[in-house]
């Protein structure tokens, strides 16, 4: 039997069929609105608004809960690899041995990129940040390619497979562009994480010796990353995704979404909370006084988050990781003694616990990051190369599933109507 909801607007009435979910909230289809009302909704940062229906990620904040098709983040983290859940965010299922062995070699045949795009990289100035750096590697990247089409998934799925390949090989060689060091070529000998950490801190005179606590917690975060439902980035892609536009431009629109202090760069902001603390000499009690007064300029960041009002499951996965990881570089032990200390203190008060103010994955994440040796501008598209996966099944499941051009609506407030003055008279 089919659910509606009864929406009455003077004299015109409608009902407003509920799309039922596999899990969470459902939804109601307020198609035919506007043509009988002539009115629409207003929903300021569609935070009551779906904007597609999914079959990709699924999240509940309230419980603290996330899943990939269907799978419990905690087992993937556990359990799987990276390429391994970039496969399942893709194709729906977990890759036989095979399917898994075919998915790896054909990314492993296309980490090289063009000789002439090295070049690029040459074109940008000393010590650029890596993030616009990446997206205008993207972007470069469809020159050499044929575009995708939303008729042509084939060639669609050859620009992921290619995608999933050379943003590693472009993220480490924007990385080594700002440190003004040497790039090295793929080897293809190695992981895929393996790979990207030689890219980014190996040099051509010696060879690289690995950690394997740090390749599996690099592995981790990835996996962590891989999508999170529609959040700023990800809609940005399904919406230049909507207008046609190749896969390259939607993933390089994402790239520069996610470089927003508000989305992506939140765990830099993290890393210089604790520096302050650190460099302040005050206590963590003392900073979550100033925080709970509003002190001016005092915020407590990688706490809150706009799906989550419980622990973020990614955080608690992290939080494992962290000692392993910062053992390896003491100078930032400290710094991980104080977020300890940190969320403990804030756990631990009715302010935070009644505001449902927990970690979220950024509150560890930072801190990680530079213990690996990583500087606070790479912690962005450390983000982006995780997220890759998820942007890419988003503009696939976009594509295959919706021919509309994405054309939100607004409720114009400015002046009305008024006639042109001339200059000499304008007061």
């Amino acid at each position: 039997m089919t659910e509606t909801a009864h929406f009455v607007d003077g004299d015109k009435e409608l009902d407003f069929t509920k799309v039922r979910a596999t899990d969470g909230q459902f939804g109601y289809d307020v198609n035919g609105l506007l043509s009988t009302t002539g009115n629409i909704m207003l929903d300021p940062g569609f935070v009551n608004t779906a904007s597609c229906e999914s079959k990709i990620t699924y999240i509940d904040g309230g419980q603290g809960i996330l899943r990939y098709r269907g799978y419990p983040i905690e087992q993937l983290a556990e359990h799987a690899s990276f390429l391994e859940t970039a496969y399942l965010v893709l194709n729906g299922e977990l890759p036989t041995a095979a399917e898994l062995e075919t998915f790896e070699n054909g990314i492993r045949r296309k980490t090289l990129i063009d000789e002439r795009m090295r070049d690029l990289f040459r074109c940008f100035p000393r010590r650029s940040h890596p993030m616009p750096v990446l997206s205008a590697g993207i972007m470069a990247l469809s020159t050499f390619a044929h575009t995708p089409t939303s008729a042509d998934l084939d060639t669609l799925d050859d620009a992921a497979v290619s995608l999933l390949a050379k943003v590693p090989t472009l993220a480490a060689y924007g990385y080594k562009n700002s440190m003004g060091q040497p790039t090295l070529y793929p080897d293809n000998s190695l992981s895929y994480i393996e790979n990207f950490i030689r890219m980014s801190f190996g040099f051509p005179t010696e060879p690289y010796e690995f950690n394997d606590a740090i390749t599996r917690g690099l592995e981790v975060l990835l996996i962590l990353h891989a999508d999170h439902e529609q959040n700023c980035s990800t809609s940005t892609v399904r919406m230049v995704a909507s207008s046609g536009a190749n896969l390259y431009s939607a993933i390089s629109a994402g790239v520069n979404a996610l470089s927003g202090p508000k989305h992506g760069g939140a765990n830099q902001a993290v890393v210089e909370m604790l520096q302050f603390i650190r460099d302040s000499g005050m206590t963590t009690k003392e900073f979550v006084e100033k925080v709970k007064n509003r002190e001016s300029g005092i915020k407590l960041m990688g706490f809150g988050h706009r799906v989550y009002r419980n622990y973020d499951p990614r955080a608690a996965i992290i939080k494992k990781h962290a000692d392993k990881i910062l053992e390896l570089h003491t100078g930032r032990q400290d710094l991980l003694e104080i977020a300890k200390e940190l969320e403990e203190t804030a756990l631990s008060d009715d302010y935070f616990k009644e505001r449902k103010l927990y970690p979220n994955v950024d509150f560890y994440s930072g801190l990680i990051y530079e213990a690996m040796g990583f500087p606070i501008n790479m912690f962005t598209v450390l983000f982006a190369i995780g997220r890759l996966p998820g942007w890419i099944a988003q503009y696939r499941e976009q594509v295959s599933t919706s021919d509309k051009i994405w054309r939100p609506r607004q409720i114009f407030t400015g002046a009305d109507e008024r006639d042109w003055v001339p200059i000499d008279q304008r007061g």
